[in-house]
């Protein structure tokens, strides 16, 4: 396989989540930054090689095509917008994504600065999001996030492509959604009833038992299984956010998968239910405001990038056009002037 992205990075304590559009006629600069991410990475954490800055750049269905001759990934299509009947998983713009991880949150800002200013106006900043390790992993409602996610030779079965689709092996599908939560409301339940909306026990962090668990729960609607059985596994790296001044409090959810089905099953049963009706009761308390879809391509993928695309390779390389030289005004009728100086469409005296 492929070598990956950093995309099973070492735990990070800090992070910054930056999605951009890419503007008409800026491609090429696109392309550019990509080709150039691994010496960005290191110019910035060369000197701090023990705080592991990684970066992983994802990209959309919608530029795709703009910027790469061929096909894309098998699975690789827009953010599907789903409307509950109490909730709605929206679908926000976004072209490319840049995951950047740290044990230091200076390293990540450093790292997103210079990337945007290499994209200059080649981007449009669709959404930036400065996320923080909160106490022991938990997120900002109280409990543990990821205890569920696999580790080892399971991981990377778990987040990247293969056989399947093998001109994008060692790739991996990347969803994002920023989730604003509703504090006040939550911490005016009891601890009882917060952990039978997640489904967990929050001091000790283990799951509530069969029969006990509630089927709105959390965790029984994101536990998802294959015609064989076995649970299908994604990577959650979630990080807390937050702005005290703003009064905004939220978990950013980023899932990696090997296929975008597993992702989009779990948002299915947290917005429409399983049976249906049956939603996530979490979604009471926490409110989905974007929502994307990108494929983290292999490295090798991004070391030597497909041509652009014929049509927009022919206008990059088209010289620009020479600009006819300007006629003159006519002198106003009349006047005896050559028309220098005078009002364009100045009427005749």
């Amino acid at each position: 396989m492929p070598e990956p992205q950093p995309v099973l990075a070492p735990p990070a304590t800090a992070a910054v989540f930056l999605v951009v559009t890419v503007a008409p006629g800026g491609e090429e600069a696109v392309r550019d930054v990509l080709e150039d991410l691994p010496a960005l990475q290191r110019a910035v954490g060369f000197g701090a090689p023990d705080d592991d800055l990684t970066c992983v750049a994802g990209i959309g269905a919608a530029v795709w095509g703009r910027l790469f001759q061929g096909p894309a990934p098998a699975g690789l299509h827009p953010f599907r917008e789903l409307a509950g009947e109490h909730h709605r998983a929206v679908a926000t713009p976004g072209d490319l994504l840049f995951h950047l991880r740290s044990r230091r949150m200076d390293l990540c800002f450093e790292l997103a600065r210079r990337l945007r200013a290499r994209l200059g106006d080649a981007v449009a900043v669709a959404d930036e999001v400065h996320g923080f390790k909160y106490y022991d992993m938990r997120d900002l409602l109280g409990f543990v996030d990821g205890t569920e996610n696999p580790v080892g030779q399971a991981a990377g079965a778990a987040v990247f492509t293969g056989a399947e689709d093998p001109r994008f092996a060692g790739g991996s599908y990347v969803m994002v959604q920023k989730y604003v939560h509703d504090l006040d409301a939550w911490q005016a339940l009891s601890t009882e009833e917060q952990e039978r909306v997640i489904g967990r026990t929050k001091l000790g962090n283990t799951e509530l038992p069969e029969g006990v668990q509630p089927d709105d729960s959390h965790v029984a609607l994101t536990t998802v299984t294959g015609p064989d059985g076995e649970e299908r596994q994604v990577v959650r790296d979630n990080m807390p956010f937050g702005s005290v001044g703003d009064g905004e409090f939220g978990t950013y959810f980023i899932g990696y998968a090997r296929e975008p089905g597993v992702l989009e099953e779990m948002l299915e049963n947290m917005f429409l239910g399983r049976p249906p009706g049956t939603y996530d009761r979490i979604l009471d308390f926490s409110t989905a405001v974007t929502g994307c879809l990108f494929f983290a391509p292999a490295a090798p993928f991004l070391d030597g990038l497909p041509a652009l695309p014929a049509a927009l390779g022919a206008a990059a390389a088209a010289p620009d056009p020479v600009a006819p030289d300007p006629v003159p005004d006519p002198p106003a009728a009349g006047d005896g002037s050559l028309g220098i100086g005078g009002l364009k469409g100045a009427p005749a005296r």
